[in-house]
């Protein structure tokens, strides 16, 4: 096989890692996942490494660099997820042809291959090591240790050693009360030692070519001087082979090459399939894989990707790939790119190419427009009953007592204020967006310009009255009629400014329900205005509210019923907390997928309040009189303004004595004569 896709699992890295690696570097590697056995591991651990493995499931051959207990944990988990002859494991030199990491797990390591380097038995050192005993071992610190470990006891009572209580006697003998065997690299190790006394020795013999020994140059040369001379050496080592270093400090790597396979008796073991000295020897008629597979399994990286991905190379590794959606927006330009579509559409089923994005509007049959719609047909029935009312008896005392001209004014704007109802939900057009323009702050601007004219007035005369019997300016109907229609042009006049700047049109939004999911996008049709735009043409509107409201508040002193200052004063307050709840709604709802229902829905619902507090306050009480009780809808006599003022400073008077005439009929005289003299 030419190219090979595996992963690399550590744990413990030997010596000769980058040995084994480049023995299967020659065939090509394209490395999926590299993944470390935790220090402190655990069952769950393993586990989860392999579920990661299967990740990828086409790449089975994994190559492992661990200790004994590291591949035990591996193997054991393979069995637990029941992948049993599914992976192809590579081994290292740590594994080798060691039956201790597969103990027990025969049946999972079936077809690993290992590799083993190259090494001899040293003569001597058997005799060496096992003539080692406590008495004549003294310089080695670690010796006890082992010497605990290797005959199962303990040397003294402050020993780590916690799984034994047996004692040592000192008289066990290596070999003879345990088991030995020379370990396998005693070799390289010897091997090694040589290396650095021969590189010293060298650079003994340039440094301080008059002297034995270290010399003072020799003590200043420094580690990387010392390491130009170990990469340098050449010698025949312990085993009898050449012992050298290439220019990165690798020793030449030689290796025999293992498969742990099922014999002919059925019984499992490690055969010999080849060597590596300095090129590779694989016997490849004499392996065997598992699960009793004939071919050369294969183990690629990564499959073709579905229509609708693209390839995202993985970098260094050109065998390898993972397979990305083009998610979002994002179409299949090409095997290896996705690309944006437009902003009016977005992807087809299948994501090879681009589709219009659907249009939506606001229907009538929304159940953000039926409430909406319903308040305020309720309201314009209500307001055309009251308006019907007031033209019948519209000579009556008390609606002429209501100021009948700002009274049509204030029934207008609330008019106005349902019918805008039905112009935020139509379906824009220049028509429709003109109107809204128009209409959406000018109902709420004459009524609020009405209201503050009465209460306006109602304060002058007060204010006047305490300091002259003169009646104070612009009080008349037609001064009245004047001032709110001043107000109103205001409004008029920056509606048509906006109109001059920014003539109206419609848009199609396609950001406000650009959702996460591009199937849900939609396209929203409205009129081009912003939401600054619509807080600025009802901005106006709502510096009238305050005034009015603070004019309510000045006026709060005014005796009981007179000219309807305490019903202003409610309606100004109830207001006020109306769209002191819009505005949080308004706003905070401005990267809502469904800003478009939310915000007009909370607009129009506002506007019906405001209306139909100011008409439920102002005017139903007005109505029931007259429908309901005519008698009290009678002429009382006119007093002067002088006479009307002195009343009115005695009433305040009246309010802190007890009252000789009962119910407080004076102070309601009082009243109804103020309210005949500024309406006569």
């Amino acid at each position: 096989m030419s190219v090979v896709s595996s992963f690399f699992i550590f744990s413990g890295v030997t010596g000769f890692a980058h040995g084994s690696l480049s023995v299967l570097s020659v065939g090509g590697i394209c490395i999926a996942q590299s993944l470390k056995i935790p220090h402190d591991h655990k069952q769950a651990d393993f586990d989860k490494i392999i579920r990661q493995l299967l990740e990828t499931r086409h790449a089975r051959a994994v190559i492992i660099f661990a200790y004994d207990e590291d591949i035990r944990g591996i193997l054991n988990a393979s069995k637990r997820a029941d992948q049993v002859g599914h992976f192809l494991w590579i081994g290292s030199d740590s594994w080798g042809a060691k039956n201790s990491p597969i103990q027990g797990l025969e049946d999972a390591a079936v077809g690993a291959v290992t590799i083993l380097p190259k090494r001899a038995t040293i003569t001597g050192f058997d005799t060496y090591f096992t003539s080692r005993t406590l008495e004549n071992n003294r310089r080695n610190v670690w010796f006890a240790e082992f010497w605990e470990e290797n005959f199962n006891c303990k040397l003294m009572s402050s020993s780590k050693k916690e799984d034994t209580s047996r004692k040592c006697t000192g008289q066990e003998r290596i070999g003879t009360d345990s088991k030995y065997e020379q370990e396998g690299k005693v070799q390289f190790v010897i091997d090694a030692v040589y290396a650095m006394a021969h590189a010293l020795h060298n650079m003994q013999k340039d440094l301080c070519p008059d002297q034995s020994g270290v010399c003072g140059e020799m003590e200043h040369a420094g580690g990387k001087k010392l390491l130009k001379y170990i990469r340098s050496v050449s010698f025949n080592g312990s085993a009898g082979t050449s012992v050298t270093f290439n220019r990165n400090g690798d020793a030449p790597g030689r290796y025999d090459l293992f498969q742990y396979q099922m014999n002919i008796n059925n019984t499992p073991g490690y055969k010999v399939i080849g060597q590596w000295t300095e090129t590779l020897q694989l016997h490849i008629h004499e392996m065997q894989w598992p699960n009793g597979e004939m071919e050369i399994p294969s183990s690629v990286c990564s499959l073709p990707c579905k229509t609708g991905q693209r390839k995202k190379m993985v970098k260094g590794m050109p065998c390898c790939w993972h397979c990305e959606p083009c998610d979002g927006y994002q179409y299949q330009f090409d095997e290896t790119s996705c690309k944006l579509c437009a902003y009016n559409m977005h992807p087809n089923a299948n994501r090879t190419g681009c589709q219009p994005i659907p249009i939506v509007k606001l229907e009538w049959h929304s159940p953000w427009a039926v409430i909406p719609v319903f308040l305020a047909m309720l309201g314009i029935i209500a307001t055309t009953f009251v308006m019907a009312t007031f033209i019948r008896y519209n000579d009556t005392p008390i609606v002429r007592a209501s100021g009948r001209e700002l009274s049509y004014f204030l029934l207008t704007g609330i008019f106005l204020c349902y019918i805008i109802t039905f112009v935020m939900i139509a379906t824009p057009d220049i028509a429709v967006c003109s109107f809204r323009r128009i209409f959406l702050g000018l109902g709420m601007c004459i009524s609020y310009a009405a209201l503050l004219t009465k209460t306006n007035r109602i304060y002058r005369i007060f204010e006047e009255g305490k300091t002259s019997v003169t009646p104070p300016k612009l009080i008349s109907p037609t001064s009245q009629l004047a001032i709110t229609s001043s107000l109103i042009s205001v409004q008029l006049l920056g509606v048509l400014i906006w109109f001059g700047v920014d003539p109206p049109n419609t848009i199609i939004d396609y950001e406000e329900q650009k959702t996460i999911n591009p199937d849900k996008a939609r396209g929203v049709l409205k009129c081009d205005i912003t939401d600054l735009q619509i807080i600025c043409s009802l901005g106006y509107s709502i510096l009238l509210m305050v005034t009015c409201t603070v004019y309510a508040i000045k006026t709060r002193g005014v005796p009981e019923n007179f000219n309807e200052a305490k019903p202003i004063g409610f309606t100004m307050y109830t207001t006020c907390i109306v769209w002191l709840a819009f505005i949080p709604i308004f706003f905070g709802t401005a990267q809502s997928a469904e800003k478009l229902y939310i915000q007009t829905t909370t607009l129009t619902i506002s506007m019906n309040l405001s209306a139909s507090v100011a008409l439920g306050m102002l005017y139903m009480p007005k109505v029931y009189v007259i429908i309901f009780h005519p008698e009290l809808n009678v002429q009382k006599r006119k007093r002067s303004f002088k006479a009307v003022v002195t009343a009115a400073t005695m009433s305040s008077r009246l309010s802190h004595k007890p009252s000789d005439r009962p119910n407080g009929e004076a102070k309601t005289e009082l009243c109804e004569n103020m309210i005949q003299y500024i309406c006569s």
